[in-house]
């Protein structure tokens, strides 16, 4: 199992209402990569954004400077907005990154979890699913041919058009994000594409059918099983002290949860829902390196994944917990994994 980190950029908000400048926020974002690579773990993942409280609006940027001072750690988005970009751009971008990088890009499509980019780029949301069944199809097209013959409802057609740079080895990775529909993870089955599922709330354990739906689905359209590959994204922060982490963390995560709560109609985020979270039973792995080795291992076994990737900066925590969550997870969590799945 591949054990890394996912990130959306948050950018800290002051009690004040003040919000952190993106400049330095990059800045440190591209020491976090840094250390997440020289502490051994396999994978960076940056979301694509377009609001006031997120720094990364186009995760390829990020990822190309984080190339150049990292060595062997797997650099791709989480997720890249597919149906509200091109996927002939999309494609060309990453590509480039997998040459900058030699070969570490990973491009995770999805239709994203807010709804800016689609306005913004000048797409209509009644097109919602249209928009993202042609554009995979599109994508998964230019990275299995070139040149490419394609025509569809929502961009220009193609007529034996190059698609170039190609990615190194002619082939670039590529993941899907799902929040948890049978629509979804049939589709990936469809192109034989690896999922990420987003277990943000409630008993991981009921999303177990989904797992096994997207199992038998991505089988029964004969694909290889040897190349199957799944994970989940779950939010994460680590420290020392596993009580006094999660007490320290818990205004910063609630609050985060309130601002977009109340643009979603959601009731106010109270404690209770936090602890239970953090319970056996629960979505958050906050805590201290026992008690998140005890949790991704019980998470490996129920779903067999094949990656497991911690949200580690949801709210906009310090750069300096961050570090020391980071260092953790690398130094200490990550190897205890490992050691435990060789038993």
């Amino acid at each position: 199992m591949e054990l890394g980190i996912g990130m959306f950029g948050d950018l800290h908000i002051g009690k004040d209402g003040k919000i952190q400048p993106a400049q330095q926020r990059l800045h440190e974002l591209l020491e976090e990569i840094k250390l997440m690579d020289e502490t051994g773990l396999d994978f960076f993942g940056i979301g694509e954004h377009h609001r006031p409280d997120y720094a990364v609006s186009v995760p390829e940027i990020i990822l190309s400077a984080a190339a150049s001072v990292t060595k062997k750690i797997k650099l791709g988005s989480a997720v890249s907005v597919l149906s509200s970009t091109d996927p002939v751009h999309l494609y060309q971008s990453f590509a480039s990154l997998d040459l900058i990088s030699n070969g570490r890009a990973e491009l995770m499509a999805g239709r994203g979890s807010f709804i800016e980019s689609y306005p913004l780029y000048g797409y209509n949301l009644e097109d919602y699913d249209e928009l993202f069944e042609e554009k995979l199809g599109l994508l998964v097209k230019i990275n299995n041919e070139n040149p490419i013959t394609w025509k569809g409802k929502f961009r220009a057609a193609l007529n034996d058009q190059p698609i170039l740079p190609r990615a190194v080895n002619n082939h670039l990775n590529i993941w899907v994000a799902v929040g948890g529909t049978p629509e979804s993870v049939v589709r990936a089955a469809k192109y034989g594409l690896p999922v990420m599922f987003a277990i943000i709330g409630g008993n991981p354990a009921h999303f177990k059918p989904l797992f096994d739906y997207y199992r038998d689905a991505y089988q029964h359209m004969g694909h290889d099983m040897n190349k199957f590959k799944v994970g989940v994204h779950m939010h994460s922060f680590f420290g020392d002290d596993g009580q006094q982490t999660a007490d320290e963390y818990y205004p910063i995560y609630s609050s985060q949860m309130n601002r977009i709560g109340r643009s979603r109609g959601w009731p106010a985020y109270q404690r209770n829902q936090y602890d239970a979270g953090r319970s056996s039973s629960g979505h958050l792995i906050i805590g201290d390196v026992n008690e998140a080795v005890d949790k991704i291992l019980h998470i490996h076994e129920l779903f067999g994944l094949t990656r497991f990737s911690a949200h580690m900066d949801v709210g906009g925590p310090s750069h300096a917990s961050l570090m020391k969550s980071i260092e953790l997870f690398g130094s200490k969590i990550a190897p205890k994994v490992r050691e435990a799945l060789k038993s």
